[in-house]
């Protein structure tokens, strides 16, 4: 039985560990990967909604390019009391996803929900604000994270319920685990607006929000959260018709705005694109999505840097232990000791075949070897070698964005296409995927030398 060295002791043996990959450099040569101009980060999608069906329950959805979604779980989370109206979502510098959400047609509290892997969520708290008493409506709340690292929740409220007229508010953050806020702030907006969704570009803060008297979704600006606001864009202005609610924006890549809305009364979703906020195209329908989602956010991620893993076998070499590699044991992922003299089937375990990524073609898979209907895939966060169920899930799950490695030296880092901002490392020689620390051990224990394979 092995039993793993605490990492004191790795430290301590840090001139015998180098000593030896002098030593391994002869069986294993680097392989360096095609010389191809980085694509740069590679993005997706998340998008948290409740359905046509079901008010009580959030479905998760996830894309790579903001038009096509799959269903990444259904009934993903389930409020104690209460509907799971409108769920905005945001990642936090903790690394937990967050959602907000409408709690019910009246009242006045707002809920909070949380999650690691946005997957599983947990309840945290309703929240009241403190505005409008049991007679009134608290509706649509959104984040908004300004660049000035403060975090904000932007929602609407009646005094006189649902038939009442509705004003923008927001509360703000007092402490880094979102669970004090401030008093609310009136944006400044008139009434009757509702479903305020915020983004800053420059020194602009841009409102796009439903006048809840005519119907059309328009467009305000202003210098300071507080206002005063400009309504540059009102009526049918973009085109787009009446009888819509529930705006949310994302940038895309290429800089350009995409805005989502719902065309509620005939259960229809659409987007629409603009590269300055000012004019957009005409609005498309999201196939797959229209007549089952209602009132969602989108949150944009990004993965690696674009480096490139050369494809065909290759083995990976642990940077700050690299005397191991990464192999599968009884399907579990972990950094152990392998060289050319190994048995082959240790050889055969600590070598991969590295395919474009079952979930984005611009980033990587490792299937294995020796059983080649299975890929090294994380659960839970802990790295596993399962058999490719064909889902969506798991192809998330089993895809890793290259990038330039944490530790330097030639090596490469792989982080996570479904949840970045963690990365495949060692801890213990398990491999998990973990959320990165600026701390140079989290940086050797997730870089690698990609390196011919053993087998």
């Amino acid at each position: 039985m092995r039993i793993p060295l605490p990492r004191a002791a790795r430290s301590s043996g840090k001139r015998l560990v180098v000593a030896v990959a002098a030593a391994l450099t002869a069986t294993a040569a680097v392989v360096t990967a095609p010389a191809a101009p980085a694509a740069g980060p590679v993005p997706h999608y998340l998008m948290t909604a409740f359905t046509n069906s079901s008010e009580s329950n959030m479905y998760v959805y996830d894309s790579a390019n903001a038009t096509s979604f799959t269903q990444v779980r259904a009934n993903a989370y389930t409020p104690p009391s209460g509907l799971i109206r409108d769920p905005s979502v945001i990642r936090h510098t903790d690394g937990y996803y967050y959602i907000v959400y409408t709690t019910n047609w009246t009242g006045d509290t707002i809920g909070f929900a949380r999650s690691a892997d946005y997957v599983t969520w947990t309840f945290l708290r309703n929240v009241r604000v403190g505005l409008n008493g049991s007679t009134g409506s608290t509706w649509a709340p959104e984040w908004f994270k300004d660049p000035d690292g403060s975090v904000h929740v932007v929602f609407s409220a009646s005094t006189a319920g649902t038939a009442g007229q509705f004003r923008p508010y927001r509360i703000t953050a007092t402490n880094g685990d979102l669970s004090a806020w401030s008093s609310p702030v009136a944006l400044g907006i008139p009434a009757n607006y509702i479903d305020s969704f915020l983004v800053k570009v420059g020194g602009t803060y841009h409102n796009f929000l439903k006048n809840e008297t005519t119907k059309y979704i328009e467009h305000a600006t202003a210098t300071s959260l507080n206002g005063p606001w400009t309504f540059v864009g009102t009526g049918n202005w973009a085109g787009w018709g009446s009888g819509l609610e529930g705006p949310a924006l994302v940038r895309l890549p290429d800089g350009r705005w995409r805005i989502y809305f719902d065309q509620y009364g005939q259960r229809r979703y659409f987007h629409a694109d603009s590269t300055n906020l000012t004019s957009f195209g005409a609005k498309v329908e999201l196939t797959g999505l229209s007549g089952v989602a209602r009132h969602f956010t989108v949150l944009r991620e990004d993965s690696g840097d674009g480096t490139a893993v050369a494809a065909g076998a290759r083995s990976l070499r642990s940077v700050n232990v690299p005397d191991r590699y990464v192999r599968h044991r009884d399907n579990l992922g972990y950094v152990e000791p392998v060289s050319s003299s190994s048995t082959l089937p240790a050889r055969q375990d600590a070598t991969f075949t590295v395919v474009p990524g079952l979930a984005n073609a611009n980033c990587h898979s490792l299937r294995s070897v020796n059983f080649p209907d299975r890929y090294l895939r994380h659960y839970d966060f802990r790295v596993r070698l399962d058999v490719n169920t064909g889902d969506a899930v798991f192809a998330r799950d089993a895809t890793f964005c290259g990038r330039v490695g944490l530790a330097g030296g030639g090596s490469t880092s792989f982080e996570s296409y479904s949840h970045p901002g963690r990365y495949l490392r060692h801890r213990d020689y398990e491999l998990r995927v973990d959320w990165r620390t600026s701390d140079s051990a989290f940086a050797g224990d997730a870089s690698f030398t990609v390196t011919a394979p053993l087998a």
